[in-house]
């Protein structure tokens, strides 16, 4: 019997199939082996030595190899077609080494296919080779300075801005081109200008009218904020009417347009986000199951090349369904702007372009359908014609030469490949030339003016990134890697550093914070050029062209001197700095910045960055006598920088009501999990949330004291004769029966509530969410236990055994399919990584490197 390990288990049985049965085809379930996340696992001082341990999650698969290899007659390592791919073979293989399930007369081969197709499959077994240890050590390379960073930096940062998660090599970067931009937004001051079209008409034709826009005025050439004011815009509509105008020439040409390149793992996810909505992390995931289902080929590539049987039935497609005008002469030939030609794979692609997107929906969920089209139709284009439009330019004259307009007219005159596709795009300008066409002119031509239009326009921000915008912007800066962009952007989202407004990525408060902390003591490691020049050495790396420990060692030696400065910064050094890069976001309004800073409460305490448990916020020098505080957060609009602020980030500090019986203050404050009414001072005064939908200012002193008051008993259950109480937590107010909380309906007051409403609540709640599986997926293909869909308190999850995960956000429960929920249960177990029986395991699986 011959082994053969792939990643996904969703690939074993239709690779055993084409294979046969001689062929016993496992699934290592992705990486078995990784670096504990503790310190020491990678060791600068012992040349970088590194230690490797069997993940938790991966333990039965390791052991379902194990038992197969030592039977095995040979073993084929077939793992994905990349850098990733080929690290996780060498990993399979030196855990065999190490469980010494690795006879010395076993052949191994290393194959790889860039489709899971037959004659993909059996090609690659044809031609086997060796493991590549260039992309091995490149991916350790990595590994180990992802490693090296996050386990030097957010020491750091947790040292110095208590509340912050985490910081990356790749992911500080992309964080801080999100704040940069935010930086552009803010200090952005809109500019207005005008321009001038006017509507013409050929003479005695009512129906020939058509606009041009003004160019020259009184002998000068306009630029775009020549016409700055409504006043300039009245004086030249004035010195342009009532003047005979003649077409002065008529320039005709035609414009010819290429289709884009078949898809890479970068613009399949900008074209996906533009067109489709999706995210990078959903584009990929997708494509995913696109690939092991043999629809389309590997999806993670930097190539544009495609195989020349490919190109054949592209073309024999295009003749049969669109026609031989479709199809170029010859086919097209596209260069992959790739660095590195061994991660170069062919471009994403359907395996069959005779299986049409209409016929595939049948067979797959909504997500898939709509990418294959995607891909299908990018892929078909890509060979396409070009398009042809013929283009008209009137340059139009007042007869006294005082001023100029041009008109601009486009037609299409063949198609093309846009009668199939066309490309989105991330934003629109408003100042686009018209299209449509020109009635026929002639030079020389008398025309009529019917009108004058002048119109106001105001210069804009950059706009904020999108999903697509933002990948495009790291691929051309070179940030990271195609296959990595999704990953990076769930990391800023996951850790609150970001969020995702009406599409668009808003830094969040701790993110702005945490890159300019970055950008001031660690400015050369978030530098765009020092982040892409080193992936530039990785990819020389997996090219065999440097030693991977070489690009460490120059890595470390200068970074490991910036983490022992940073260790021994000042907190008030820290703060000072961050005060002044900040202080757009720490301290808004109008005026000098001395003014900003000055205490709304004492009036003479300064503001300033306060660092506390649970994050950062602003709050006056004059602490404790002056407990005034504030959030981050601006009040703003959400969007792209226009529209009005929803007010709820006013200034929040200690509200006195009065005081209680015993003489100790009742006072309204904010916390990080919102406004609660407070008794006394002190360690632990205490506490009482204020319900959500009550707008703090209305809390007075006696709904103060009733507040503190709880929980207050209501009676005994007249079914159990149990106590029922009415209360107030993290979560909102309450009945409490027995144990069990039933939350109050809105229009329920926690403080009026009464024992019969009480008990109507408590028999009227619904049944305990995750009581009962709400669908079932499967069994595991591991262990043949069930995988279910429950119903929880923060959102849908899939459970195996022991194990849950979150569904993702952008998927539903009718979604979700078992393939896909298999690789979330993996990650679930891998950080989960606790029990007796995973612990030693784990320490079994230990190795050196």
């Amino acid at each position: 019997m011959n082994v053969v390990i792939v990643e996904s288990p969703a690939k074993c049985r239709t690779i055993n199939k084409y294979l046969g049965n001689e062929y016993q085809v496992l699934a290592s379930f992705g990486h078995i082996r990784d670096l504990p996340p503790k310190d020491g696992s990678v060791r600068p001082d012992e040349d970088f030595s590194m230690d490797y341990e069997i993940q938790p999650g991966s333990t039965k698969a390791v052991k379902a190899i194990v038992d197969a290899v030592k039977e095995a007659d040979e073993l084929i390592l077939a793992t994905d077609p990349d850098r990733e791919g080929e690290a996780i073979s060498w990993h399979v293989l030196e855990a065999l080494r190490q469980k010494r399930a690795l006879r010395k007369d076993l052949p191994v081969r290393r194959v790889v296919f860039n489709s899971i197709t037959k004659d993909a499959i059996l090609e690659a077994m044809a031609h086997p080779r060796d493991i590549d240890m260039a992309l091995v050590n490149a991916q350790q390379a990595r590994r180990a300075l992802d490693y090296l960073v996050g386990f030097s930096l957010s020491p750091v940062l947790w040292r110095k801005l208590p509340g912050s998660k985490s910081a990356g090599r790749v992911q500080s970067v992309a964080l801080r081109l999100i704040c940069d931009r935010e930086d552009d937004i803010e200090r952005f001051v809109s500019q207005e200008y005008w321009d001038v079209r006017g509507a013409f008409l050929k003479q005695n034709e009512a129906k020939s009218r058509f606009l041009a826009r003004l160019t020259h005025f009184e002998g000068k050439k306009l630029d775009k904020f020549d016409i700055p004011k409504q006043a300039e815009a009245d004086r030249v509509v004035a010195g342009l009417k009532d003047k005979p105008y003649r077409v002065r020439s008529v320039e005709r040409k035609q414009v010819r347009r290429n289709p884009n390149p078949p898809f890479t793992t970068s613009t399949v996810q900008q074209e996906a986000s533009r067109k489709l909505g999706f995210g990078a992390k959903r584009t990929m995931q997708v494509a995913q199951r696109l690939y092991e289902s043999g629809r389309i080929t590997y999806m993670r590539t930097d190539g544009v090349d495609i195989a020349p049987e490919a190109l054949r039935a592209i073309r024999e497609q295009i003749d049969g369904q669109f026609g031989k005008e479709y199809l170029p002469d010859s086919p097209r030939v596209y260069k992959s702007k790739a660095a590195n030609a061994q991660e170069a794979h062919e471009a994403i692609r359907p395996t069959d372009l005779t299986r049409l997107p209409q016929a595939v929906a049948k067979e797959v969920d909504a997500d898939e359908s709509r990418l294959y089209d995607l891909i299908w139709k990018r892929t078909m284009a890509s060979q396409m014609a070009t398009a042809v439009f013929d283009q008209v330019v009137a340059e139009i004259d007042a007869e006294d030469r005082s001023a100029t307009l041009r008109a601009v007219g486009t037609t299409m005159k063949f198609d093309g490949f846009l009668k199939l596709y066309i490309e989105g795009k991330d934003d629109s300008s408003d100042e686009d030339d018209e299209s449509g066409a020109l009635p026929p002119l002639g030079d020389g031509e008398a025309v009529d003016l019917a009108d004058l239009i002048p119109a106001q326009h105001f210069t804009e921000p950059p706009p904020r990134y999108t999903e697509a915008s933002l990948v495009k912007r790291m691929e051309e800066l070179g940030i990271g890697r195609p296959s990595t962009y999704a990953s990076i952007i769930s990391i800023l989202q996951d850790r609150d550093y970001v969020k995702l407004d009406s599409k668009r990525f808003i830094p969040e408060p701790r993110g702005r914070v945490v890159t300019a902390f970055l950008t001031h003591f660690f400015r050369r490691y978030v530098e765009y050029d020092f982040t892409a020049n080193l992936e530039n050495e990785l990819d020389l790396v997996s090219d065999g062209q440097v030693d991977w420990k070489q690009v460490l060692r120059s890595f470390w030696e200068n970074f490991a001197v910036n983490v022992e400065k940073a260790k021994g910064l000042e907190i008030t050094n820290v703060i000072s700095e961050l005060n002044e890069a900040l202080a757009s976001l720490l301290f808004p309004g109008e005026g000098s910045l001395e003014e900003r800073r000055k205490c709304p409460s004492c009036g003479a305490g300064q503001l300033s960055l306060k660092i506390g448990k649970y994050g950062a916020f602003v709050g006056c020098s004059n602490y404790p006598e002056c407990r005034f505080t504030r959030e981050l957060t601006k009040d703003k609009d959400k969007g792209d920088g226009t529209g009005d602020g929803d007010g709820s980030n006013a200034p929040v500090e200690p509200k006195v009501l009065g005081e209680d019986a015993e003489g100790q203050a009742i006072s309204v404050r904010k916390g990080p999990y919102g406004f609660y009414v407070q008794l006394g001072e002190g360690k632990k005064p205490k506490r009482v949330s204020i319900p959500k939908g009550t707008d703090p200012e209305s809390v007075d002193l006696e709904r103060g004291r009733g507040l503190l008051a709880l929980p207050r008993t209501l009676g005994k259950h007249p079914e159990t004769n149990k106590v029922v109480k009415a209360g107030s937590g993290l979560y909102g107010p309450y009945v409490l029966h027995s144990g069990k909380y039933t939350t109050l309906k809105p229009e329920d007051d926690v403080l009026a509530i009464d024992l019969d409403r009480a008990v109507k609540l408590i028999a009227e709640a619904p049944k305990k969410r995750g009581a009962e599986p709400i669908k079932e997926l499967g069994n595991h293909p591991e262990d043949d236990q069930p995988v279910s869909v429950f119903e929880g308190r923060y959102g849908p999850y899939v459970k195996h055994g022991k194990v849950n995960a979150t569904i993702p956000k952008d998927r539903t429960p009718d979604q979700i399919t078992l393939d896909e929920a298999i690789p979330l249960l993996k990650e679930a177990a891998d950080r989960k990584g606790t029990g007796g029986g995973r612990r030693k395991a784990a320490g079994k699986g230990k190795s050196k490197s």
